[in-house]
This record gives structure tokens, sequence and C-alpha cells, in this order.
């Protein structure tokens, strides 16, 4: 079964032309120095994106691959203006990136409700002959023709804003430790890469406050470079305020691990290592207390280390109040402020964007779409209807 969780889609999106504009000369009875009334044309549809929080994926956009913007209708006599082209809105979860097909360059953010950004501009639509009227030019034969539209192939990319984000190696219990803390119900199994697709989930705190959490799939040595499921979910944990890196607790080398993964997280992105960290060490029910304390002395020093059990519960409220401490820090909201610019303005690497086009079924031909109304891009032609004297 086709999962419902689309974070990736390609779209070819195009604005309206501007409508060209009239050169007529009026001329009816008793006026037979009428002069030139020619209009202007309208100006052609813009193509916007929209954020907004009613969706969560880019399941309507996975068919929907062409967007087209409205031309403006060209002007007509009695200084009648062309009517505006309609403009598009491409609505979009908060939080999504979007990229040049072509060139992997970035081009914009939509990162909350309501915030609407210009993808492409309309055409601007041609003068009339009546704006070209003057003291030595009474009677102007020629007009403007409307500027032409904009055509762009471009990648929507979605990273989910969270505010945790787990990461860890397959079957680390970080399923278990969601489905523990909040109501999502992700799948659970006793076998790597359980996980699939990112799950989202809503954990309760005290005094009727929450955070969000985000789990995606397990990363393992040499995603960074594509192996496993390689780059495709890593970008999600870009977003994220906290990273919980969990180990579990029967690994042979708990700092090894941790080290594994914050070595992949660096290739991927460095600047993801300035984010604040937690280190979980999960599967606590297998362990006794005195082999606990053992495993404390050979767990990394330089960020909070909590013994958890997603099952028995054990350590989840300690794990709770570490977590909403480390959100809540100045130093946290301080970095948080710094990084929110320079996360997700970098562009693509081409060296392996062909390559992540066709890890998400998309091909790596940029598809443009012939325009049937192409002579209307061409030399202005007059119009010829009451040009007889």
């Amino acid at each position: 079964m086709e999962s419902n969780f689309v974070d990736y889609v390609k779209i070819n999106c195009r604005s309206g032309k501007g409508g060209r504009g009239s050169m007529h000369l009026r001329h009816v009875k008793y006026q037979p120095n009428g002069g030139p009334d020619g209009g202007d044309g309208g100006r052609g549809g813009h193509v916007y994106l929209r954020g907004n929080h009613n969706y969560w994926t880019l399941l309507h956009l996975k068919y929907q691959r062409h967007v087209f913007a409205g031309h403006g209708g060209n002007g007509g006599r009695d200084k009648k203006h062309g009517t505006n082209g309609k403009d598009e809105y491409i609505d979009v979860p908060c939080g999504t990136v979007v990229y040049n097909a072509e060139t992997g360059k970035y081009i914009c953010d939509v990162t909350e409700d309501g915030q609407e950004v210009m993808l492409l501009r309309g055409g601007r639509g041609g003068l009339g002959n009546f704006q070209f009227r003057s003291a030595t030019n009474q009677a102007p034969r020629y007009a403007q023709p409307g500027e032409p539209m904009e055509e762009l192939t471009v990648i929507l990319e979605l990273k989910l804003l969270a505010d945790v984000g787990l990461v860890g190696l397959p079957n680390a219990g970080k399923s278990t430790l969601l489905s523990a803390l909040s109501s999502a119900r992700p799948k659970i199994a006793n076998y790597p890469f359980t996980t699939l697709e990112p799950s989202l989930g809503i954990v309760a705190y005290h005094e009727r406050q929450s955070f969000v959490m985000a789990d995606i799939p397990g990363i393992i040595e040499g995603a960074s470079e594509g192996k496993g499921l390689g780059l495709r979910f890593l970008r999600h944990i870009e977003r994220n305020s906290l990273l919980l890196f969990m180990v579990p607790g029967d690994t042979d080398d708990i700092r090894r691990e941790y080290e594994l993964l914050l070595n992949e997280l660096e290739q991927f992105n460095p600047e993801l290592l300035d984010k604040h960290r937690v280190l979980a060490v999960t599967k606590c029910d297998l362990l006794d207390d005195e082999l606990i304390d053992m495993l404390r002395a050979t767990t990394p020093d330089d960020l909070p280390v909590v013994f958890i059990s997603a099952v028995t519960g054990q350590g989840l409220d300690e794990l709770k109040d570490v977590l909403w401490r480390e959100l809540n820090s100045e130093s946290n909201k301080l970095q948080s402020i710094l990084s929110e610019d320079t996360l997700v303005h970098r562009d693509k690497d081409m060296t392996r964007f062909q390559a992540e086009l066709m890890a998400e079924g998309e091909d790596g031909e940029i598809e443009y779409v012939d325009v049937d109304d192409i002579d209307d891009l061409e030399d202005f032609e007059y119009e010829e209807e009451d040009e007889q004297r």
C-alpha cells in the first residue's frame, strides 16, 4: 500500500503573459477627430506559494504537476483595460523549501501559516496607443505588446517543523518512545527499518504545556552517502530545535554508537552539530541498577544523559523534564534565532542531486510544456479593425 506521506514533489509552474495594448483610433459620427483611444492590456497572473497549517504533507501536489496562471486580456477600444490574469496559489505545509529543479539553487522558504511568497511574476500588460498621445503625435499608430510569461520547474521539499527530533540506529526504540509519550501510533516491530516515514507526536507536559516530537527512520553508517534510507529523511531534523540521540542499553559501546550518529549528521550538514543534544539510553528494563551505574561512567560528558525504558515507563518523566529544560534554555533559543537563516538557505549538492531525484521516484529530466498560444509572444501586430477612414 502506497504511503500518504509525501515530502518531495517536482512541479512545473508558469505565470501568465501580459495582454497587448490596443492600437485604435476613435472614429464615430460627429467626432471626425476622435483621436487614439486604445486601452492597455491586463497583467498576467502571478504564481504564489502559501503556507497552510491544514496540510502536513505534499500529497495534494503529487499528481498536480503543472500550475498555470491566467493570461492578461488585451486592451480594447474606448480605452478599455484588459482583464488581469488569474493568480494561482500553491498551498503547502509549513516548513516547505523550494529549489530550482534544473540548478539546485535555493529559491524560497515557507515557514508560517498564511505566509505568501511570489514564485513567478506575471508579465506586465502593454500600453495602448492612448498612452502615447502628445501635442506632436496626436494620432500614434502603435501600441506595446504584453510582457512574456515566466516558466520554472521547481522541487518542493518538506522539512518537518518539530521541537525534538529522534536520532538513532534502527531498532533503537524511537517509535516505542514516541508511542509512550504521545498519542502517535507508529508501526513497531522487531526488525530494522520498521519506520519508513517520519511520524509526529505531541508530548504533553505540566500545566497544559506541550512540545512536538518527530521520529525519522533509523540512520545507519554511511547514511549521509545514501546508504539505507539515506538522505531522504535526514533533512527533517534540520528544523528541530533539539536532537534526542537514542542508543540501546545492550549496545557494546554506547559512546562509539553516539559518535557514529554524530558523524553521519556532520557529514550531512555540519551546522546540525550546533543544536542542543540529549542522549537517552533505551531498553533499560533489561539492565539492573549496578549495570546502569557502570554504563553511566562510559557515556559522553558533554550532554545530558537519561536512562529510560519506554515499555515500563522508567525515566520517562525525567526525560520530559530534561527535554523541556533544554528546549526553553536561553542558549537554545538564541541558537535557534541565529541558525534560522543558515540551515535552510543551502543550495542542493549537484553531485548527488540527480541521484536524489531518482530515489524520490522523479526523472532527472526537466519537463516543459509546449505553449499552444506562442503567437502572442511574437512581435505586435496592429489591429486592423476600424482603420479605414
